[in-house]
């Protein structure tokens, strides 16, 4: 452990090499097992398994019985929703070992996972993507997307403050928070702060 200015909880353990940073605070029964990473300012919620090797970025919220497995990284400012779920084997098999197939997940800056969502390995969610509660991921995710169902789909866009963007006169996206977007292609870019 990198150093001891956080919090866990007595019910919780932290196995040896694992890095924590300053300001984050790990609540009851959860484990961080050897050679994670996890940034400052972080919540990691009751019933947590942060796994081996996993990478957590600085004010990352994790909820409620999630595991982040090996091949996982989540950069800052990432929300995991309850009961969330993260898998890193395409083809698992309790009689095969297949640790040498793990698939990278990447969770980029300001993405949100609605509870009880699953991640299939090998994607990549874009920043402040949103995924809805329930959600199944099966490809990657564009930066702002909002994706609902199972598979998961594309409904919309959102907001890096989190709310569902909707046309203006313009023909821009516009936030009830003010800022404004554009379309460009497949791609969203923020025009306004």
């Amino acid at each position: 452990m990198t150093n001891k200015d956080y919090f866990v909880h007595k019910s919780s353990y932290i196995d040896k090499r694992a890095s924590i940073g300053s300001g984050t605070k790990i609540w009851h029964f959860s484990h961080v097992m050897e050679d994670a990473i996890i940034g400052e300012n972080c919540s990691i919620g009751q019933n947590v398994n942060i796994g081996p090797k996993a990478v957590i970025g600085n004010n990352v919220k994790i909820q409620n019985n999630v595991s982040i497995y090996e091949g996982v990284i989540l950069e800052d400012k990432v929300f995991c929703g309850p009961s969330c779920v993260f898998t890193n084997v395409i083809n698992p098999r309790a009689f095969i070992s297949r640790k040498h197939e793990f698939k990278k997940t990447i969770v980029r800056k300001g993405a949100t996972i609605g509870a009880n969502a699953t991640i299939i390995c090998g994607n990549e969610l874009g920043k402040y993507c949103f995924i809805g509660a329930g959600a199944v991921v099966t490809k990657d995710v564009k930066p702002y997307a909002l994706v609902i169902g199972n598979p998961g789909e594309q409904v919309g866009w959102v907001c890096s403050c989190g709310n569902k963007l909707e046309p203006s006169d313009n023909k821009n996206l516009r936030c009830t928070c003010g800022r404004e977007y554009r379309l460009d292609g497949d791609r969203l870019i923020k025009i306004s702060d």
